[in-house]
């Protein structure tokens, strides 16, 4: 098949669920927890869900650094929203550093950022992931405190910490807009990258919109890409913009292929318009859902188009269906077979989806993001070319995403 080929609901063969890290030819993505030996003492669907072809994650590496400066800037309102005053990385870290949280547990540590007065901590889900006993989070003052977990997604590697603290303690760091976000602009990381507490790195947004794999197999879109050193132990941390607003949660890097590397300036955050979503429903219900499709995806292009006469030089070829996901219940045809053009393989013979909810269909990103706005239940009106050239209109009622991928193997 097409090494293009993004599959938008589940891998053919899910890894393990125990496994933190995969290999892609030469590249190895791997999420940044600092295992326990090295701490100092961590689809489509309404996130639409899809197979990471393109880029990976990796967790982070934390060591102790010294505590930022004691602040009293701490607000009382929830998840707030930062000004657009630029700040200097000096005062960035002065400012919102003791927001920036280590958690620990029986196997590993990692990072986590406080989101309101009320002592709600985001981090990643693999970071608690395989907690026995306590979870504890520390401030700058050392101070180990025990975290209830709130909720876990694993379907986006987010998890929701609470602590029993007075609001006074608490440095409430604001979430600002991912989708805002360009490629070039400057960020920074805080994080305790192999234990080394409140670390602060910077650089800039290397690339935007790219897909990494979450721990349940599944795909997380719009991830963003970063230069700014990340490691071991900063799994949980935020990636903030110049105005000390939270743009995503730093959660795996690209090793290029060393199983113990630590950053090589290939670094990857979750998207906070993304976790503000699920943190939300984590908060409001304990759990979050992800409307789904239940197909696997690959781009149409001209080149195909001119050669297979499909009836579009455009859309998301359905290239499999899942047994009975709201896909196929609808009645969307997958591919029946491949081609080869100009050395690249192609699926054919399915419906080619070319809008979805009044919206064109460019590609296999729109058809997510059309699914990623909608909840389970939701109708999704597609408009879909089928093998033999003819139009026809197809209403989907998008399901609840699984938790477990391994259950659609095979």
């Amino acid at each position: 098949m097409n090494e293009n080929w993004t599959p938008t609901n589940y891998p053919t063969t899910p890894p393990p669920a125990a496994a933190n890290q995969k290999q892609r030819g030469s590249r190895l993505v791997v999420p940044v927890l600092l295992a326990s030996l090295l701490s100092a003492g961590l689809a489509a669907g309404g996130t639409a869900m899809v197979v990471n072809q393109d880029g990976g994650g990796s967790t982070t590496i934390v060591r102790q650094v010294a505590n930022p400066a004691n602040s009293s800037d701490s607000s009382s309102s929830v998840m707030p929203v930062a000004s657009t005053s630029g700040m200097s990385i000096e005062a960035m870290y002065k400012k919102y550093g003791n927001g920036v949280v280590r958690v620990e547990h029986s196997g590993g540590l990692g990072s986590g950022f406080v989101i309101d007065s009320e002592g709600h901590i985001l981090t990643n889900a693999h970071v608690v992931d395989g907690a026995q006993g306590e979870i504890t989070v520390s401030f700058s003052n050392n101070e180990k405190v025990v975290a209830k977990v709130v909720g876990v997604d694993n379907a986006t590697d987010v998890a929701v910490l609470k602590v029993d603290v007075p609001s006074s303690a608490l440095t409430v760091i604001p979430l600002g807009d991912s989708a805002a976000q360009q490629v070039g602009s400057e960020v920074v990381a805080i994080g305790n990258p192999f234990g080394q507490d409140r670390t602060v790195t910077s650089g800039i947004i290397s690339a935007v919109a790219r897909s990494i794999q979450a721990p349940n197999g599944f795909s997380i879109n719009g991830a963003i890409q970063t230069d700014a050193a990340i490691n071991h132990g900063n799994s949980g941390g935020p990636l903030l913009d110049m105005s000390g607003q939270v743009i995503g949660i730093n959660s795996q890097i690209d090793t290029g292929g060393q199983a113990n590397a630590g950053s090589v300036g290939i670094g990857f955050a979750i998207p906070i318009n993304l976790v503000k979503q699920v943190a939300s429903d984590i908060m409001a219900t304990g759990k979050a859902q992800h409307a789904w499709l239940g197909v696997q995806l690959s781009d149409v292009d001209p080149t195909m188009a001119s050669k297979t006469k499909i009836g579009s030089d455009y859309g998301a070829m359905v290239a499999k269906v899942t047994t009975g996901s709201p896909a196929a219940k609808a009645g969307l045809t997958g591919a029946t077979g491949e081609t080869t053009i100009g050395g690249q393989s192609y699926a054919v013979g399915g419906d080619v989806i070319v809008e979805a909810n009044g919206t064109k269909i460019e590609g296999v990103k729109d058809l997510q993001a059309a699914v990623s706005s909608l909840k389970p239940g939701d109708k999704l009106e597609l408009v879909v070319k089928t093998s033999s050239g003819a139009t026809k209109n197809i209403t989907v009622t998008l399901g609840d995403q699984p938790q477990d991928p391994t259950a659609l193997a095979g």
